[in-house]
């Protein structure tokens, strides 16, 4: 559900009351853990946190006019959606994920390449989404990126 909030505000203002506590906590996880040089933004219809071009001027490359991309937060039909683009280019911190994902949440990990869905608000493990949020600085992310996208 791509959302038309032109701010990060506006977005916030159209979650569900019934998913507000757990996207706010979400949010202030991210917030809490991001590494220095990201942003926050609405980037793709969501809340973005991004590479922004004063670090990396190129931009990213499917569409450089846009900062480069590392997590985005989403509030979806059925669920809550994390978006991190990192775990999609690294398969090690990806297999720490999946590792560590059952130690910190009852529910079953549902994952696509890079998107987390949380479908139960109760169930959501923030402790773990900080600490993969902590896990990969801004220059990590960009030498990652670039590797990623010479293959």
């Amino acid at each position: 559900m791509n959302s038309k909030a032109t701010s990060v505000e506006a977005y916030l203002e159209e979650i569900p009351d019934e998913r507000k506590e757990a996207f706010n906590k979400l949010r202030q996880t991210i917030l809490s853990n991001l590494p220095e040089g990201f942003e926050e933004t609405m980037s793709y219809g969501m809340i973005g946190y991004v590479v922004p071009h004063s670090a990396y001027p190129a931009g990213y490359h499917c569409n450089p006019k846009l900062p480069l991309p590392f997590v985005n937060i989403a509030n979806q039909k059925n669920y809550l959606a994390l978006y991190h683009s990192c775990i999609y280019a690294d398969s090690e911190l990806m297999r720490w994920f999946k590792e560590e994902f059952p130690k910190h949440s009852k529910a079953k990990l549902d994952m696509g390449k890079s998107c987390i869905r949380l479908k139960k608000m109760d169930q959501i493990p923030f402790d773990l989404i900080g600490e993969l949020i902590t896990k990969v600085s801004m220059q990590e992310w960009i030498n990652t990126y670039e590797n990623s996208i010479k293959k």
